[in-house]
């Protein structure tokens, strides 16, 4: 049996981005710096793209895209950081009781709804990383599911979100143009 070729690898690692997270630092520091190449990595996936590539879905009847996983995670770090965390009434951008899927079904090959998804992650992040650098530790706590998170168990939830969502966009993006790694 002849083995196929490798696809090619996204990125020399010598012009890749992404900031290592630190490897000396305090807590805090350290989670921050995981979500963020995390974060980096799902940006980098989708580097490149036009948007049907962008909303391409993976197979039937799957209506998982790279898009839907842009919008997902604005979704993520929009219900985590404002409502759990910082108490806001914010309500989602992209799902509803009547489409709970939303992020996905919507994430549609038009370029209003890729500069939609990206504005929307990108704000969410932002006011993310704004509230954990003013956070007074990492044991404050939202509530969600029926009991308290603390701001630690929500950055490592989220690290873990990212990584599995991830793993999917490597999927995606290796369907797309043959591009995988890192």
């Amino acid at each position: 049996m002849r083995s196929s070729p490798r696809a090619t690898m996204f990125i020399d690692r010598d012009t890749d981005p992404r900031v290592h997270p630190p490897t000396t630092s305090e807590e805090r520091a350290t989670l921050a710096g995981f979500l963020r190449w995390q974060r980096d990595t799902l940006e980098l996936k989708c580097s490149g793209l036009g948007v049907e590539d962008l909303a391409r879905r993976s197979v039937e009847p799957s209506t998982l895209s790279l898009l839907g996983l842009v919008r997902h995670m604005a979704e993520v770090e929009r219900i985590w950081f404002r409502t759990v965390m910082a108490g806001q009434d914010a309500p989602p951008y992209f799902y509803s009781d009547t489409d709970r899927d939303g992020e996905f079904d919507g994430a549609v090959a038009t370029a209003e709804a890729v500069t939609e998804a990206w504005n929307a992650w990108r704000t969410e992040i932002e006011f993310a990383d704004r509230f954990i650098a003013q956070a007074p530790d990492l044991d404050v706590a939202g509530t969600a599911h029926g009991g308290p998170r603390t701001l630690r168990w929500v950055l490592v939830h989220m690290v873990e979100e990212y990584a599995r969502h991830n793993g999917h966009a490597d999927l995606l993006r290796e369907r797309i143009d043959g591009r995988l790694g890192q």
